[in-house]
């Protein structure tokens, strides 16, 4: 039988309680374990970079609340999220996952910066860009998205349109040429991209880690990425 291919997830942090404790879901790696892969976490040590993104054959970057560069805003524009260590292990990490073209997904903070390394560019209260936004940072709230036809996200959940959960106030507002915009709530705020050049780089806004227990088709989009890592 196949070796399972090895997930790495970075791990997320009590950031809004002193930032001195990792703190991620296990909704993450149940659902990489139920497609067929074999997830573990990553702490914040720079050191374990190089070997993770040669060791590891496919990444997750997941949901948080951290201090992004200013450069990755428009002007007048930045984060109010408090500094973490995890911003430049995740950097190195995800760039080192794409530049050897080993798969990569982004969840909600990982969307955002798949996105910003590809010179996208993002507001930290997206409510307050237009009277229209849906409130897109309630526990409990889905909405509804539409998936753009031709992109892989579509490949992948078969559907034009599904129900989503949404749990970030920081957004992604613009995009660069490398990435695409696969997805987009139905007040126009950008729900998925994806990185073309690459053979599996996709990030989510929402949360699918926590639909994939589900007959929904986040679940597929685990079932892609672990074969991708395959």
């Amino acid at each position: 039988m196949p070796a399972k291919p090895r997930i790495a997830v970075i791990m997320d942090e009590n950031s809004s309680d002193g930032g001195n404790a990792y703190d991620v879901s296990k909704a993450y790696f149940e659902a990489v374990h139920r497609a067929g892969g074999m997830p573990f976490g990553i702490p914040y040590l720079a050191d374990m970079v190089d070997t993770v993104v040669t060791e590891f054959d496919g990444f997750i970057s997941v949901g948080g609340r951290i201090r992004f560069p200013d450069e990755w805003y428009p002007p007048g524009e930045g984060s109010r999220y408090p500094s973490s260590e995890r911003l430049e292990v995740e950097q190195a990490l995800m760039r080192g996952f794409l530049e050897r073209d080993k798969p990569v997904l982004g969840i909600c903070n990982g969307m955002q910066m798949l996105a910003s390394l590809h010179g996208g560019r993002m507001v930290h209260e997206i409510r307050k860009t237009g009277a229209h936004i849906l409130d897109h940072d309630s526990r409990g709230a889905m909405h509804s998205v539409e998936v753009m036809p031709g992109t892989l996200l579509s490949r992948i959940v078969g559907t034009s349109r599904l129900d989503v959960n949404s749990r970030h106030q920081e957004a992604v507002v613009e995009v660069s040429d490398p990435a695409v915009i696969s997805a987009r709530a139905d007040d126009g705020v950008i729900e998925a991209i994806e990185i073309p050049s690459r053979r599996f780089a996709i990030g989510v806004q929402w949360h699918p880690e926590s639909l994939a227990a589900q007959d929904h088709p986040s679940r597929l989009l685990f079932d892609a990425f672990v074969t991708a890592a395959r």
